[in-house]
């Protein structure tokens, strides 16, 4: 069985999806997914599934939840699949999965190979291999839980996990060359997210490399608006610095090994 959930929690086997039952089956399966291979207590579900407000039935719903994960997993399960198990052990509960049967798993792997790559100076490998991680998102990590109301801790490690992708596939890009090609991405993506100051700085380097130096300044300012009117701060010294650059047009913005150094 693979799993997906960067976007709605989806299963499938040999290409067909599997139903995963109920609201609260699938969400305990998406929190078990977001820890595979690393034990999870009853009370840690609990806490996913309904926070501080504990219904007197919580556990057990826990366990029914669980035994009906077990029967679709036994379902789908062939003599030559890799296993996919749900165990006890100690005080919690284990599923037990090849990493890379979970699109999340995937995705980590490739964004440490991405990584490396990077540090190799290996651009378009890096800006290949990083494309492939992005490409395996189809949305909002959980996005059908998410609406539901679900919200824990890990997927706000999972969303920063996909900007810092992009971050760095973009580094990659702009090291070959690629200004023209990635203003447009980065314009929605800035849109997206104004207060990531590492993504204002590509920005700012890619709009100043197409001949687009008040864009690069207005880009800046629009910045450092919204940082004042949501955190009462001002924008980080390299973000700083930058203006000073665009401003001056100094050559350490079309310098060689420049986008390191400034998108660091």
């Amino acid at each position: 069985m693979r799993f997906s959930v960067l976007g709605p929690l989806t299963a499938n086997h040999h290409g067909k999806g599997v139903p995963l039952g109920g609201l609260r089956q699938r969400t305990v399966l998406a929190f078990l997914l977001l820890h595979p291979n690393n034990s999870v207590s009853t009370q840690r579900l609990i806490g996913a599934l309904w926070g501080a407000n504990e219904p007197t039935t919580a556990r057990k719903s826990v366990q029914n939840a669980l035994s009906g994960l077990r029967k679709a997993f036994l379902t789908h399960h062939q003599s030559g699949d890799a296993p996919v198990a749900l165990r006890t052990e100690g005080r919690g509960y284990v599923l037990r999965i090849p990493p890379e049967h979970i699109d999340l798993g995937r995705h980590h792997l490739l964004l440490e190979r991405g990584a490396r790559e990077l540090a190799d100076r290996s651009w378009e490998a890096a800006a290949r291999t990083l494309r492939e991680a992005l490409g395996l998102w189809r949305g909002e990590v959980l996005a059908d839980l998410v609406e539901a109301g679900i919200e824990w801790p890990e997927l706000a490690v999972v969303r920063e996990a996909r900007w810092k992708a992009l971050e760095d596939r973009i580094v990659a890009d702009l090291m070959l060359g690629r200004h023209r090609e990635v203003v447009a991405e980065l314009g929605l993506a800035a849109d997206a997210e104004p207060v990531r100051e590492r993504l204002c700085r590509l920005h700012m380097v890619a709009l100043y490399r197409t001949g687009r130096q008040t864009d690069a300044l207005e880009v800046y300012r629009r910045t450092r608006s919204v940082l004042a009117e949501r955190f009462g701060t001002g924008p980080g010294p390299r973000l700083r610095d930058l203006e000073q650059y665009v401003l001056a047009h100094d050559p350490e913005l079309t310098a060689p090994g420049a986008v390191l150094r400034l998108a660091a």
